[in-house]
C-alpha cells in the first residue's frame, strides 16, 4: 500500500474527543479514532484524578471510564472503576503493623451494584478480634454509604476521600489507625442488567414452585 492510500484512509477516520462523566464535571479525557461511530462504543479510557485535576499528588489513584453514548464529534464515557495504584499501596505497608481489607458489594439508591474494597493499616500489629471488629467497621459503614447515595454520590464519596474518613474515625477507636484508604471500586452492574438479573431470578422461582405443585 502506497504512503498515499495511508494517508487518504487515515483521513478517513473521524476523531472524537473522549468525555468524563458529568460527576468528573465533562473534563476531556484524550482523543479516539474510529471509521465508524458504533466502532467507539464499549472503549475504554484510563487516566488518573491527578491528570484531570491538574494534581500531581493525585496520580496514585487510577481512573476507568467507558464510552457509552457518542454524538458527531465527541464520546461521552461512564465511570467503571477506581483503583490505588499497586506502589502507592506498597508505600503503606510496614513492619510490625497490621492491614485490615475487605470486599463488599452494595447496591446504591439507583440501583447501581458497585463492589467496594476498603483498606485499613494499624499503627502496631493488632490481634485478630481487633482486626475483625476494624473490618466490620468497614463493611458497615460502605453498605450504609451505598444504601443511602446514587452511584454517583457513593462514587464521589470514595474518590475524594469521604467514605476512608468516615472509616478511619470510627474504626481508630477499637486500635490506632495509620492510614484508610479505599484501595479499588468497580461496577459490577448498571440498573439494567440488575433488573435483568432480578426478572431471571423471580423466573426460575416461578418454575420451582410449578414443578412443587406438579409433585
Amino acid at each position: 500500500m502506497s504512503e498515499r492510500s495511508v494517508s487518504k484512509r487515515r483521513e478517513e477516520k473521524r476523531w472524537y474527543t473522549v468525555m468524563a462523566p458529568e460527576m468528573f464535571d465533562r473534563a476531556e479525557l484524550g482523543e479516539t479514532p474510529a471509521d465508524d461511530p458504533e466502532q467507539v462504543y464499549d472503549r475504554t479510557i484510563e487516566t488518573t484524578l491527578g491528570e484531570l485535576n491538574n494534581d500531581p499528588s493525585e496520580n496514585n489513584t487510577k481512573l476507568t471510564f467507558q464510552i457509552s453514548d457518542v454524538g458527531s464529534d465527541a464520546a461521552y464515557t461512564d465511570f467503571i472503576q477506581h483503583e490505588l495504584t499497586r506502589d502507592y499501596l506498597r508505600s503503606l505497608t510496614r513492619r510490625g503493623t497490621s492491614k485490615v481489607d475487605a470486599f463488599v458489594t452494595v447496591l446504591t439508591t439507583d440501583d447501581y451494584r458497585v463492589q467496594v474494597q476498603p483498606v485499613a493499616y494499624t499503627t502496631k500489629s493488632a490481634d485478630r478480634s481487633q482486626e475483625k471488629a476494624i473490618r466490620r467497621v468497614m463493611i458497615d459503614l460502605v453498605e450504609e454509604a451505598g444504601a443511602e447515595r446514587t452511584f454517583e454520590g457513593l462514587v464521589e464519596s470514595i474518590v475524594e476521600g469521604r467514605l476512608s474518613s468516615a472509616i478511619y474515625n470510627e474504626a481508630k477507636t477499637i486500635y490506632p489507625l495509620r492510614r484508610v484508604e479505599i484501595q479499588k471500586t468497580r461496577l459490577e452492574a448498571r440498573p439494567s442488567e440488575v433488573a435483568a438479573e432480578e426478572e431471571a431470578s423471580v423466573d426460575v422461582d416461578e418454575e420451582d414452585v410449578a414443578v412443587d405443585d406438579e409433585e
